[in-house]
């Protein structure tokens, strides 16, 4: 890509800013909390353009006043770091690449001495964030409003790059959520811009009554986990059913696969887009504009990459998702391991200088392991299953070494011939010879937090 300067797209045509002053229609003059969204969205046009370099100089330098703040007023980290880290030295990349990793058992042990005892001024009052536990593991983390506030300005910095029409209507299928319709997409563009309505719904109905759902409504964006965009794309395969009006599909949550994109076009002829954030810290990562791979959103948080002996992966290499949230100074999460691993991406062709990650692969739970201590995260290829057997919803377990187990629910009951075809495709996906049990469910729940894996390992989860 050459050096020349790339000027920003301006939203989509359609987007009203909207006024907090009577009588003033246009040009918009928005309220406070508008006029730092705008703010933050004007800088992010600027840092994202940013090299690689320029960038991590200014992450150090918030980060540098984060772990000041970290040590002198957090408890635990005064006691973790105290041979490893000296405030009168300036940090440096090596210097913070000492510091210990923080981990979720951390943050369920210790949650009074992660707490700042001296909160910065003008940050607001903290709030706990809880996660739904789907991983077995809930935590709890204190916040602050500057925190909602880079949450909100993450997510509308996601309708620039994807030049959403915001006046759509908008249907999103979620957990914990208050089903119901409502006048505007959410909090991110609440009071800014001018959009169409929402329609809500939870995610443990059934995939049937939530396709008819959207029949109904026939909304411009869906957003829900990829298990369930895939469920629904299957079903409006099956059944010819036609949502008309949809422009796209969003996804977060899950681990989102080729398959599930390629499901959504052909049922709906739309794209994918997806985001990866955690409860803890908030977007970590968002689809870029022009490509599959995803942007980390640098100006939240810092994201290290790292390999078994805790070196930073480069472009091409798995490794262990470490995230930083540079702005919580109410509990800071410094070098804390989502419990996620990642493939690092290469710089990005889009001009972007944010750093790319190629895939989203999974937590340790997602990973088979063997014998002699290899891992591999499986690509089990759901549109071929479902061709090769009439089966309609499934996950395999790890069992043991060599023992997966498919837990199936099927349309109808499989045949023999049926059955190995199945059981020759997931063998053939995975790297070691294993043998393979059937079981077959009427229903597959998903986790308390909504969300659905296709492949669990009870082996990766006992090791650790």
């Amino acid at each position: 890509m050459s050096g020349a300067p790339l000027q920003f797209k301006s939203p989509a045509p359609d987007w009203k800013y909207s006024s907090a002053l009577p009588g003033i229609a246009w040009p918009a003059i928005g309220g406070a909390q508008s006029s730092i969204a705008l703010s933050l969205q004007a800088q992010f046009t600027h840092s994202e353009r940013l090299s690689a370099a320029r960038l991590l100089e200014l992450q150090y330098r918030q980060l540098a006043v984060l772990v000041t703040h970290a040590y002198a007023s957090v408890p635990f980290y005064r006691a973790c770091w105290s041979s490893r880290y000296d405030p009168a030295v300036p940090l440096s990349p090596a210097r913070f690449a000492d510091l210990p990793l923080l981990t979720r058992s951390d943050l369920q042990r210790e949650f009074d001495a992660l707490r700042s005892a001296d909160l910065p001024p003008g940050h607001g009052e903290p709030f706990e964030s809880r996660t739904s536990g789907s991983t077995g593991a809930p935590v709890c983390v204190l916040k602050t409003p500057i925190c909602a506030l880079m949450w909100n300005a993450f997510a509308l910095r996601d309708h620039l790059w994807h030049r959403r029409a915001l006046t759509g209507k908008l249907a999103a299928i979620r957990q914990g959520v208050t089903p119901g319709s409502f006048d505007g997409w959410g909090t991110a563009t609440d009071g800014l811009v001018v959009t169409g309505p929402a329609v809500v719904r939870g995610i443990q109905e059934d995939a049937a009554s939530q396709l008819d759902w959207l029949l109904r409504e026939q909304p411009d964006y869906l957003i829900t986990h990829p298990s369930m965009a895939a469920e629904l794309a299957r079903l409006s395969l099956a059944h010819g059913a036609q949502l008309a009006r949809l422009r796209e599909v969003r996804t977060y949550g899950e681990l989102l696969d080729d398959d599930t994109r390629i499901l959504c076009r052909q049922a709906w002829n739309v794209g994918v887009t997806d985001t990866y954030s955690s409860t803890e810290v908030g977007y970590i990562a968002m689809q870029c504009p022009h490509h599959e791979h995803y942007h980390v959103q640098a100006e939240g948080v810092l994201v290290e990459i790292l390999d078994d002996a805790g070196g930073a992966c480069v472009a091409g290499e798995v490794g262990r998702v470490i995230v930083t949230d540079l702005h919580n100074f109410a509990m800071p999460l410094i070098r804390y391991d989502v419990g996620d691993f990642a493939e690092v991406g290469a710089a990005c062709s889009c001009g972007r200088g944010l750093p790319v990650l190629r895939r989203i692969i999974g937590r340790v739970r997602n990973m088979l392991v063997t014998a002699d201590g290899r891992r591999f995260w499986p690509a089990l290829g759901s549109r071929e299953i479902a061709e090769a057997a009439p089966i309609r919803q499934y996950q395999i377990v790890q069992k043991a070494f060599d023992l997966v187990e498919i837990r199936a629910v099927v349309s109808s009951p499989l045949s023999s011939a049926e059955e190995e075809r199945v059981r020759k495709l997931v063998l053939g996906r995975l790297p070691v010879a294993m043998h393979m049990n059937f079981v077959y469910c009427d229903h597959i729940p998903r986790s308390a937090g909504g969300k659905f894996e296709d492949f669990i390992s009870e082996v990766a989860t006992a090791r650790g």
